[in-house]
């Protein structure tokens, strides 16, 4: 096994496939409103947290990612494996003093930014490559070091004076990389790759800090995910495999991660194991004009919100962090044309042949001779006065009942709904023939308003159930 630089062709794969790996390390690396005092900034960084062996025993997060899938490597081949993650390195504020010397700061002042104490992110890669004959039988193991580095940068006021410094500091990491593969049982030459990650850094929390993260995150490996490229082969999907593979992809095991098809569409050779689960080959839109930190946002409504914010707001943005700032200035500078391409794309369209099933409008649309819903049905129902059973009782307008939503895991806030008592304003049926129930929840301050605007909660009655005391 070594570790030198990845061959041109293999780098070229790497290329392509970092652009969405980047996404997986960058999110939520600073959200909207992209400034540090929000209450969204306080609590950084959720995916791929690796944290040192000690802190992960008192808590809930964990020191390893267990990556497995399936692969099918020809003959002589080799397996690329990088490892990404981001070190985090502590910036303090400092203010320069008259008699030179500097003094630490919650924050300072410039015409331009305001500079604050923040957890920057420095990319670490661990690259190492090792033919795949080496790995069957115990494997191999790989351990790593990032030292603890630290720097100072003078900050200039706008005649050029020095008026402060920023101070960063990181700590030590260590950890391992370790890679097994074993052949399974059948008709094909199929191996079962093992990849763990895991983080061996020799720091203990504190006396009396034993539940403070934020003194872990330094010694943490966060976003972490690996990117793996056979030179000679091909991987199997782990979403979407063969029939004959479906049983053997399903007694993978991957921990605190998900494998899927990278790269170039249509190839097989590149996998990204990712803290957040994507689909196979995913790509970065071509519309989008660069990192917002935020996918859970669409970016055409991010981009028109932060280009809203104040002028104080911005400042704050700006010495929050440089890529916070890179997206300030992204808005602030975005042409009209080009914000209209965040609107929507059409991605394919297909050819539909043979003779219409309908006859065309006045405005060319062809209609179906029968149509899908008959609105007339309609006739037959009365939201306010209809009744549903539920328990052998009928439910209806102003029935008190008790929310035990979840049997189709849809919807995160069903977790704060469980077990509260609702009231049914209307009984409805949609067209394919199932009963919902509008619902607002008891004690809701906003009850009234949601009222009045029609706003409710839904449920099918297998939700709810019956409580004992209707009243």
């Amino acid at each position: 096994m070594t570790a030198p630089a990845f061959a041109p062709e293999t780098e070229e794969r790497l290329a392509l496939a970092r652009q969405v790996a980047d996404a997986v390390l960058f999110e939520g690396y600073v959200l909207y409103p992209y400034r540090a005092s929000a209450a969204k900034n306080r609590l950084r960084w959720q995916f791929g947290v690796l944290v040192p062996p000690a802190w992960g025993a008192e808590c809930e997060e964990h020191d390893f990612q267990h990556t497995e899938c399936l692969m099918e490597p020809r003959a002589e081949a080799s397996l690329a494996i990088e490892v990404r993650f981001l070190h985090a390195r502590r910036r303090t504020v400092q203010r320069a003093l008259p008699d030179g010397g500097f003094e630490t700061v919650p924050e300072l002042h410039l015409d331009d930014r305001v500079l604050v104490p923040w957890d920057e992110g420095a990319e670490e890669r661990v690259e190492l490559v090792a033919p795949v004959g080496q790995l069957t039988g115990e494997g191999i193991e790989f351990p790593f070091r990032k030292p603890a580095v630290g720097d100072t940068e003078p900050v200039l006021d706008a005649t050029g004076r020095t008026v402060g410094r920023l101070v960063r500091r990181s700590a030590e990491v260590t950890g391992v990389v370790r890679l097994s593969a074993s052949e399974l049982d059948g008709p094909y030459r199929v191996l079962r790759l093992t990849a763990v990650v895991e983080n061996t850094t020799p720091w203990t929390p504190p006396e009396g800090h034993a539940a403070d993260r934020d003194a872990a995150l330094p010694h943490s490996l966060v976003a972490t995910h690996l990117l793996m490229a056979l030179s000679n082969g091909s991987f199997l999907s782990m979403t979407d495999p063969p029939e004959w593979a479906r049983g053997a992809v399903a007694a993978c095991r991957n921990l605190h991660t998900w494998p899927v098809l990278a790269g170039e569409p249509g190839r097989a050779d590149l996998v990204l194991s990712s803290p957040i689960i994507l689909e196979d080959h995913p790509a970065i839109a071509p519309e989008s004009l660069g990192a917002l930190y935020d996918a859970t946002e669409i970016d055409e409504i991010l981009a028109l919100r932060t280009a809203a914010l104040t002028d104080a707001e911005k400042r704050e943005a700006r010495g929050t962090d440089a890529r916070a700032a890179a997206v300030i200035d992204l808005a602030d500078s975005m042409p009209a044309e080009v914000l209209e391409r965040l609107h929507g794309a059409v991605r394919g369209l297909r050819e539909i042949t043979g003779e219409p099933d309908g006859f065309p409008d006045e405005f060319g649309v062809t209609r179906p001779d029968t149509p899908w819903w008959d609105p007339a049905s309609d006739a037959g129902f009365d939201p306010e006065q209809d009744r549903v059973m539920v328990d052998g009782r009928p439910v209806g307008r102003g029935s008190r009942v008790e929310l035990r939503p979840g049997l189709r895991h849809t919807d995160a806030q069903d977790l704060f709904l469980q077990g509260r008592t609702a009231t049914v304003e209307a009984v409805l049926h949609d067209v394919d023939g199932a009963v919902h129930l509008a619902v607002t929840v008891d004690g809701d301050p906003g009850a009234d308003i949601r009222r009045e605007q029609g706003r409710y909660l839904y449920f099918q009655p297998d939700e709810v159930v019956v409580p004992e005391d209707p009243r």
